[in-house]
Formats: structure tokens, sequence, C-alpha cells
């Protein structure tokens, strides 16, 4: 039996250094209290490419040179984006009690009695090696793109989980021989399996993920130590276990669950496993469907004691609202939150566009087009825009500003008439003319 202290995803960076840092410290300590004989960091142990120099190097190197002078480690190559290839390359040469092996490439690596490491010249080894105490099966993260130069973009992702199953499938006769020889079998590796959860409770379904449940177990290890995805869930069978430790901390709002690292005890036949919640931060969402209302995030302050915890707050308003939004209000009011992320939606304002307006022949005809399309009567802009035809713009004029200074809300009824002296319109009923909408005035 072999007690592994199995840590994740510590996306050490200088965005995340507090978090990955108190979380990852707190982690290493319980990890030395509980008297684990291995650690396994199973990628990302950086967010990006980092300089050598930047505090975030220096702070992981420490927290893995303590482990180190506690015990062997192992370094698993993860996600590229995140650990740039040769970013784990100075583990190895830090001056621990105990070696820091970095898998890097596919292979078996055997944990001696003596403590040291061994690796296999190929993909495994033939047998196990004598002085075995551990046998470990490394496989980091692939690169997709070598995959897609031999089977094609299009094909790449499915291809590559289906060659990981054979692979994994190879390993399941070293495995029994070690089984047989009551050495303990662990795999270890970094990517998605099918059906799992991510840390927002998203289910990563479809088929072009590295790995399924099944062709994890088919490779027959006892314990399979799993990095990438940040929130923890295990799998059993047959009592052989797969799990994700998650991320070793909080580095988003809306993720689920606790963070932590899990503590294994692996023996030839047997697997017990245990989630070891860190100290990760308190992140609170606040969403509104409108304008954020001040009371009630003052009444969420009084109800969640909101002071220390990471507080995020949406809003989705319409485009005339925008300028209504107090945020120096909200700020004051979650001025005890260690962060306050504001985040606010703007619906913008939509105008009816008709389509084909443009192919009609004749203004009518657009008139008539925009009018079936904003259910809009066509019959008075069609009125105004027969006489406007008509009429010359001078007499149009003339009239409009004659009815303004005679009868101001009336509608003028001579722009027809060319030869007529313009005057006040007549108050005969007989020639009144029809009413019109508002909207529809001209003058």
């Amino acid at each position: 039996m072999i007690r592994v202290g199995h840590f994740s995803d510590l996306h050490y960076c200088e965005k995340n250094l507090q978090e990955a840092d108190r979380c990852f410290g707190f982690a290493v300590d319980e990890a030395i209290r509980n008297g684990i004989d291995v650690a396994v960091i199973s990628g990302d142990a950086t967010d990006h490419a980092l300089d050598v120099h930047s505090p975030a190097v220096v702070r992981l190197a420490r927290q893995v040179l303590r482990l180190a002078d506690h015990c062997p480690v192992l370094m698993l190559q993860g996600t590229f984006s995140h650990e740039p290839p040769g970013t784990l390359s100075i583990f190895p040469l830090l001056a621990g009690r105990h070696p820091i092996h970095v898998a890097d490439r596919i292979s078996q690596v055997a944990l001696g009695i003596d403590g040291r490491w061994a690796q296999a010249e190929g993909w495994r080894f033939d047998q196990v090696p004598s002085g075995t105490r551990t046998l470990f099966t490394c496989i980091p993260t692939v690169n997709k793109a070598a995959v897609a130069a031999v089977v094609g973009a299009a094909d790449a992702a499915v291809a590559q989980g289906q060659e990981l199953a054979s692979l994994l499938s190879g390993y399941a006769r070293i495995h029994a021989a070690a089984r047989a020889d009551l050495v303990p079998t662990i795999g270890v590796s970094h990517g998605t399996v099918m059906g799992c959860l991510t840390e927002h409770g998203v289910p990563m379904a479809g088929f072009d993920h590295e790995f399924t449940t099944g062709s994890l177990f088919a490779a027959q290890a006892q314990a399979f130590l799993l990095g990438h995805i940040h929130r923890h869930q295990v799998w059993e069978q047959e009592g052989r276990a797969i799990a994700y430790a998650g991320s070793i901390g909080r580095f988003h709002h809306g993720e689920v669950g606790d963070k932590g690292f899990v503590l294994w005890e692996v023996g030839a036949s047997v697997t017990r496993l245990e989630l070891v919640a860190t100290p990760a931060r308190r992140t609170v969402d606040l969403f509104f469907e409108g304008k954020p209302d001040l009371s009630r995030i003052e009444a969420a302050v009084q109800e969640q004691r909101l002071q220390g915890a990471h507080v995020r707050v949406r809003w989705v308003v319409a485009d005339e609202d925008r300028h209504e939004v107090d945020r120096d209000a909200i700020k004051r009011v979650l001025a005890g939150a260690a962060d306050v992320q504001l985040e606010g939606r703007v619906v913008p304002v939509v105008r009816s566009r008709a389509a084909g307006i443009s192919r009609c022949a004749g203004l009518a005809d657009k008139v008539r087009m925009w009018s079936s399309v904003t259910s809009t009567r066509p019959e008075p802009l069609l009125e105004c825009l027969a006489r406007l035809a008509e009429s010359e713009p001078a007499k149009v004029a003339a009239a409009a500003l004659a009815r303004i200074s005679v009868e101001p809300n009336a509608i003028v009824d001579g722009l027809a008439r060319e030869d007529e002296a313009v005057g006040p319109a007549p108050t005969d009923k007989g020639s009144e003319p029809k009413d019109q909408p508002a909207e529809y005035e001209l003058f």
C-alpha cells in the first residue's frame, strides 16, 4: 500500500498567485502531515508561459521543493497553452532530498523501493523492474496538431480518442503482471473524460474528448489520477478508481463544489481516496434582470456576510437605461468584499427593416412595404405623399406657415389647388379634410 498526494491544476501566475499559493501551501502542509509516500501533480502547474524570475515561478518552486524534501515527486506535462513544452524542465534541478521526475512523454516510470525514479525507454516496460514499489503509467497532454497532420484536422479529435483507447488497452498486460507481483499500479494523465462535469456543472458531451471511463478502466491500473477538469469527481469499478483532483483553488466565478487535493491509498488490488478541501476563496454572484437593486444588494450583504468574499454583480438593461446604473453606489454597498466585478449587458434598440424595400419601383410602393412591416395604415401617408408630389415646395411651405398662424392644429386642404389663393381652410363640413393620426402630420 502506498499513500499518494494528488494535486492538479495549480495555475500559478501573477493574477492567481495569492489564491494558488495559499491553497497549494495549505495542501502541501496537509499532505506532509498525512505522511504521503509520493506526490503527483497531474498537469497545469502554471497558467501560461512565465519568466523564470517571476514571483509566481519562485513561489511554485518553493512549494514543490517542500514536497521534494518530504517524498519523491512526479510532475506531468499539462495543456500546452498553460504549460508550454519545457516549462517543467527546471524542476528536476531543484536540490530536494528526493528526486523530481517530469513526465513530458507517453511512458511508464517505476518508483523504486530506494525512492528513485526509473523511466522506460519506450512507451512501457517489457516487464516490471525488480525493486519496484509502484508502477506509474504517464500519459501527458497529446499534441493534437501532430494527430491532425496525419489524419486531417476534421478527424483529429476523434482519431486522438481512438488512438489513446488503443494505447491504454496496451498497458493491461504489464499492469496485470505488476498486480501479480503485489505492485500497485497508478495511471496519471491530463485530459477530458467524456461525460464528466466542468467546474460550472456543465457535462462534457460529444465524441471529441481524449478519454472515456471505459478506455481508462481498460488499462487495468488500480488508480487513475487525472488533471485538466477543475471539478473533483470519481468513477469506480471493481475496486479500481478514476478521479479528478480538481483545481487547487477557485479561480473563476460560478465554480461549484469544494476545491482541494486527493489523498490516495493504493495497493495491488485495493484503492481508497479522500478529497481534502483547501481554503479556496468564496465567490458570490448577484444577478438582476434590469437595473441593480441597491436594497437587495444590501440585504445580500447582511444575509450572506459578503465581507471578504469575491462578488460579481451582473445586470441587463435597455440601452436608454444604461446611464441610470450607479456603479459607485454598488461599490460603496460592497465595500467589505475582497473584490467586486461589475458586468452590465446593454440590450440595444432594435429597429425594424423592411426586407426588399430597396427593390420597390416607386416611393409609394416603398411606403406600402414599410407599412406592412410596421403594421401601419398606408393610406394617410399615401395621401400626404400625393399632395407633396402635386404641389410646388414654395406653396407647400407657404400653406404650412399660413395654417400654423391661423389654425395650428388643422390640416391644410388646399395644397392641390395650385391656381387658388392660399388661405384658411374652409369651415364647411362637406369640405373638411379626413382625420389623420398625429404621427402622420407633416406640418
